[in-house]
């Protein structure tokens, strides 16, 4: 399964082609999937551009893109969201519109409680694991660990493929989806391929196709990652 990760916190100096209002996202997420991607990852901005957990915000991104397409849109509970872990969960807690998947980082103050507060509400949590971080640790001693539906493990260029297997093994049995970032991603990308893992491509993670020229949108990456 290929992932397409639309906008994360880029801002729109660093490309033109990141998509931003729920517009702009809703088109960006159809064309990946017509080039063949299988599911959506958003970061949901406000109109100033900051990543948000509102309500107000979620619920017009999520519901533009489902309109497009029927695919499933998972989203982040990251700090850079909301960074006071009592009003991340209030928000959650507010939410009208429910995202199909929600990513929690596991090496984050709060993750649990976090994690917590979205399964009661019955929305479906993926697990967030880093390399280079307490995560993994964490994430394998957690009570919540067996309620999880994926890990997602962002392996960093430098420690693939051995931080691979150490982000995999704590998912025990549970779908992984293997990601990396700038130069790592499309290295990575190949190491998901050889591992049988889900990954993912997009905006969010990279600017740059194969040959390091500019990625002119979110499909034309998930066009390269096919192909790859």
């Amino acid at each position: 399964m290929l992932q397409v990760c639309l906008n994360g916190v880029r801002a729109p100096a660093e490309s033109a082609a990141v998509p931003m209002s729920p517009e702009s996202l809703a088109e960006s997420a159809a064309r990946a999937v017509a080039a063949g991607a299988r599911e959506v990852r958003v970061h949901p901005r406000a109109p100033c551009g900051r990543t948000s957990l509102s309500p107000r915000v979620l619920g017009p991104v999520l519901t533009g893109i489902r309109s497009a397409l029927g695919a499933p849109v998972p989203v982040t509970t990251a700090v850079s969201a909301e960074p006071d872990r009592d009003r991340r969960a209030e928000r959650i807690r507010s939410w009208t519109v429910l995202p199909d998947l929600v990513s929690v980082e596991w090496h984050e103050p709060g993750a649990e409680e976090l994690a917590a507060a979205l399964l009661e509400r019955g929305v479906g949590v993926e697990a967030a694991l880093w390399s280079g971080t307490d995560g993994p640790g964490r994430f394998a001693r957690s009570p919540l660990a067996p309620a999880v539906r994926r890990v997602v493990a962002r392996v960093a260029a430098e420690d693939a493929p051995g931080a691979a297997g150490a982000l995999v093994r704590p998912a025990a049995g549970v779908p992984v989806l293997l990601h990396g970032e700038q130069g790592g991603v499309w290295p990575v990308l190949r190491l998901a391929r050889r591992l049988g893992a889900d990954a993912r491509i997009g905006l969010e993670d990279t600017l740059s196709l194969p040959d390091g020229t500019r990625a002119r949108s979110n499909a034309e990456l998930v066009t390269a990652a096919l192909a790859y």
